[in-house]
């Protein structure tokens, strides 16, 4: 089955999502910003998979912090060491100390190696689930998700989000572990050494603690538009790239321009703000720190003088407080840059936690071998609970037979196919194939039964091989040629410099309307598919082509059910049943000749067209 999804003119006016299909410009924010606290932990529970590896990290960090901490006491027993004995210097004791810190130093610096390296590993294989499980939930997630979604916000979800993800999770781990250690050791140190100069230093800590959450609340509010607007600019530029053939043709580059300035302008300015505030934090508290160290300065000054502390202990209290206050500065830069982390893993998980195509029912049974048999009965339904697009739809299509589905643009011909599909279930009545409703069979053995050719047909970057090899992963090369012969590819495929080795552009962008149709029809083929959905397959190639698309699909609609959605009436004249869809029901029903007979919508719809092609 082809791997683009239907249109419906229906939808951009009555799905329940704002921005209908694409949704770029309208798109509405997240309903509600979740709790930052909530929204870490859950982001902290996929370190689970790591916890051997953070174990290690912990203990190492442990280590570290202890090398870390001993440090500044020895840096005071050295000036203690320089000032003793009546200002004579002991220097064995200078001289086992400076080496005791050397060591310390190189050990500190191996250690940090191999933690930066272990939780970089660490990261990147959390970030890796992460992402995994986004796109795995991406290929469950039913179509009104993506029909009501920037495929350019989802694309800067799976992409932005978690790598804004990832770097934070690798650069800031570890500063909040050792952090904290080392945090509440330099205080214990601190207390040892000296109350009062501890009661001193402790000035600035409120201080930190007001300025942190000011600015925390700020930019957690302008990260999150940040990540935002960022997936609005993915989302323009991914339309702009995909339709730049429109956009050249209708001239149009001045106003895609506009547009892509607004949005880049809003981007630039919220980013601009989120920047300046974060950017406040560091400059600010190094102010508050100098405050801290002068106070600290000053109070030891005068207690060193009334021989109540040494030199020693005031310069070992300096690198300790030293110690206690960067990383509080680090532990404040990091909830600043949490902030952003949090708003891109609340867009991963707000797609994580979106409703996935309903389940199988119990005991569902698999499709084997269907006939085609199809039967719709009182359907109704809508997008919105509120307004039915479809209303008491009822048919029988036997097996082999060809319906085709005409009506004006917005009708729901499309929707009663993709209802069909089971892309969505009614609203009530049923639909059976072969007897059974199909709510009741699996979904993948379902869908495994049709075979589908749209208007846009999309072929993957790949070769020619490939994407019909798409129909039927199993199918050998004969297999594939055999079905591209049917579907009349076979010539132009040969004339091609590589055959079937010939690598496709996106989109198949390299080969013309007709060719990438015939592929489509290829693809189909090799499904072979019981029922068989023809979406304007020939509304966009010239006669010629459409002629030889039209016998590719005579071939393919042999002995199989199939359903022709066409504004072309000329190409649906043998169907044999013809049903008139308007403002979602069946106004008329039966084959080309009884319906020109009634004189009613279909006869003024064919002749309208019948008189404009002479024209």
């Amino acid at each position: 089955m082809q791997g683009n999804k239907y249109k419906d003119d229906n939808k951009t006016v009555t799905m329940p999502f704002n921005g209908g299909r694409g949704g770029r410009r309208n798109r509405s924010p997240v309903e509600k910003p979740k709790n930052f606290k909530k929204t870490l932990r859950r982001l902290w529970s996929y370190f689970a998979a790591e916890r051997k590896t953070l174990i290690t990290i912990f203990v190492f960090i442990i280590i570290d912090s202890a090398i870390v901490l001993i440090g500044p006491y020895l840096i005071g027993k050295a000036v203690n060491a320089m000032s003793s004995n009546n200002g004579k210097v002991d220097f064995n004791l200078l001289s086992i100390i400076v080496i005791v810190l050397l060591i310390s130093y190189l050990a500190d610096a191996a250690i940090s190696l191999f933690q930066g390296f272990a939780m970089a590993s660490s990261s990147q294989r959390i970030v890796k689930t992460i992402r995994n499980n986004l796109f795995l939930k991406l290929q469950k997630l039913p179509m009104a998700f993506f029909d009501s979604n920037s495929h350019g916000d989802i694309m800067s979800r799976l992409s932005n989000d978690i790598d804004n993800v990832s770097s934070t999770i690798s650069q800031s781990a570890i500063v909040l572990m050792s952090g904290i250690i080392t945090i509440v050791g330099s205080f214990i140190m601190m207390i040892i050494l000296s109350p009062i100069l501890t009661i001193t230093s402790l000035i600035t800590v409120p201080l930190v603690f007001l300025l942190t959450r000011f600015i925390t609340k700020k930019t957690g509010k302008l990260f999150k538009s940040q990540q935002m607007e960022l997936g609005k600019l993915n989302g323009q530029i991914e339309e702009t790239i995909s339709g730049v053939y429109i956009v050249k043709a209708f001239n149009h580059e001045d106003k895609t321009v506009k547009e892509f300035d607004e949005i880049n302008q809003r981007l630039c300015t919220v980013g601009l703000k989120a920047q300046i505030y974060s950017g406040f934090l560091m400059p600010i508290m190094n102010v508050i720190n100098n405050i801290g160290f002068a106070a600290v300065a000053g109070v030891g000054g005068v207690l060193a003088v009334r021989n109540i502390i040494t030199v020693g202990i005031i310069a070992s209290f300096l690198s300790y407080s030293r110690q206690f206050v960067r990383p509080l500065n680090n532990l404040a830069n990091i909830f600043n840059t949490l902030q952003s982390a949090v708003a891109g893993a609340e867009r991963v998980f707000e797609i994580l936690d979106a409703g996935e195509e309903t389940q199988d029912v119990l005991d569902s049974k698999e499709l084997n071998k269907p006939k085609g048999h199809v039967k719709f009965s009182n359907v109704y339904f809508g997008y919105r609970k509120d307004i039915s697009i479809l209303k008491d739809i009822s048919f029988e299509a036997r097996t082999g037979e060809s319906i085709a589905l005409v009506g004006p643009t917005g009708a729901g011909k499309t929707t009663i196919v993709n209802l069909l599909t089971r892309f969505y279930d009614v609203t009530s009545g049923e639909i059976y194939i072969d007897g059974v409703d199909i709510r009741e069979y699996t979904r993948d053995s379902l869908r495994r039964c049709f075979g589908i050719v749209l208007q846009d047909t999309y072929l993957f970057t790949g070769t020619i091989k490939e994407n019909i090899k798409y129909g039927n992963l199993q199918a050998t090369d004969v297999e594939v040629q055999n079905a591209a012969k049917m579907a009349n590819a076979h010539e132009f495929i040969r004339r091609l410099p590589r055959g079937y080795e010939t690598l496709l552009s996106e989109s198949g962008s390299n080969l013309s309307q007709g060719q990438r149709q015939l592929l489509a029809i290829a693809r189909a083929i090799l499904t072979n598919p019981s029922i068989l959905i023809l979406d304007e397959a020939t509304s966009s190639v010239d006669t010629r082509t459409e002629l030889r698309i039209q016998e590719a699909m005579l071939k393919l609609m042999k002995g199989k059910t199939s359903f022709i959605i066409a504004h072309r009436l000329s190409t649906i004249r043998d169907a044999n049943k013809i049903m008139v869809i308007d403002d979602g029901q069946i106004i008329e029903m039966g084959n080309h000749a009884e319906l020109i007979s009634k004189k009613g919508k279909y006869y003024n719809m064919y002749f309208n067209q019948y008189n404009n092609s002479d024209e």
